[in-house]
């Protein structure tokens, strides 16, 4: 269902067209860049549990698909891994550029590579710039596939994107993808204030509302309002919407298997740990080893 037919889900500007950028007017963009901070505002567990299953798997070329401001992308390549980077937010895109032109004297920065691309067209759109490539890993993380909505009521593009991720992989390449604990959401109707990404220096508030459809939860809108800052780095209190598909951990554990064709390895993390140790976990972790 098109989440803007029932409820106000966008924040001024933003298009209602197409696989919908949350980040269009810009503003968005903006202030969501301060609230991750930077590469180095990455939380240690998060980074020692990326880096360590790449480097176990003996993964190289990493792509990034929903790089955003381009913090995880910047975190590979500081740590050597070859990095692409896409994005379907050019407003989002025009951080990581400039980022990547900030560290133009660096060597390592050289070959990353920053393109705009679409979850829906990804191996198209991977061919027409980067011909014949595949990649060892595919991460989307920090509950980025969520901002896919379900327009048609089938999950059918959320599936038809999880196999373009399984189709840009190599055989045996590993995919880490997220999600919120929207189980837990939506029973209680809150959202857990810390992040287990990043340690966000700023105040911040977050007021969950869960869109509820025929009985079946439909959408969770997350209001973040991030106040102003004694040092005035945030001048003034900054308010903005984003709307994400609630996926239950059990129907997207079978979704997943079936993007893979039920012939992948898939191990399901709880906030960077096995799950048998967290007992309500913030973030489930998927990460796919396609068959060889």
């Amino acid at each position: 269902m098109s989440a803007d037919k029932v409820f106000h889900s966008r924040s001024e500007g933003i298009p209602s067209e197409g696989v919908k950028d949350q980040y269009a007017d810009g503003k968005a963009a903006r202030v969501w860049k301060k609230y991750i901070g930077d590469s180095n505002q990455r939380t240690q567990n998060y980074k020692d549990f990326l880096t360590g299953l790449l480097r176990k798997h003996n993964c190289v070329k990493v792509l990034d698909v929903a790089c955003g401001t381009g913090i995880d992308s910047m975190m590979l390549v500081d740590e050597g891994f070859k990095v692409v980077s896409v994005d379907a937010s050019d407003k989002m895109l025009k951080h990581a550029l400039k980022a990547r032109w900030e560290k133009r004297k660096d060597p390592r920065y050289d070959e990353w590579v920053i393109e705009e691309a679409s979850w829906e067209t990804l191996p198209r759109d991977i061919q027409s710039f980067l011909p014949g490539a595949t990649f060892d890993a595919v991460i989307c993380l920090g509950n980025s596939f969520a901002h896919l909505l379900d327009d048609y009521e089938d999950q059918r593009t959320q599936k038809m994107c999880l196999e373009n991720f399984a189709k840009v992989l190599k055989p045996g390449g590993l995919l880490f993808i997220d999600h919120r604990n929207y189980d837990a959401m939506i029973d209680s109707g809150a959202t857990p204030g810390h992040s287990i990404y990043y340690n966000c220096k700023y105040p911040v508030d977050i007021k969950t509302s869960v869109l509820v459809v025929r009985g079946k939860p439909e959408l969770v809108a997350l209001d973040y309002c991030i106040g102003a800052t004694a040092d005035g780095e945030i001048s003034e209190k900054s308010e903005f919407r984003l709307c994400y598909y609630p996926h239950k951990l059990d129907k997207f554990t079978v979704m997943l298997d079936e993007a893979f064709g039920n012939k992948a390895q898939h191990s399901i993390y709880a906030d960077f740990k096995p799950l048998d140790q967290v007992e309500n976990p913030a973030y489930y972790i998927h990460v796919m080893q396609k068959s060889l």
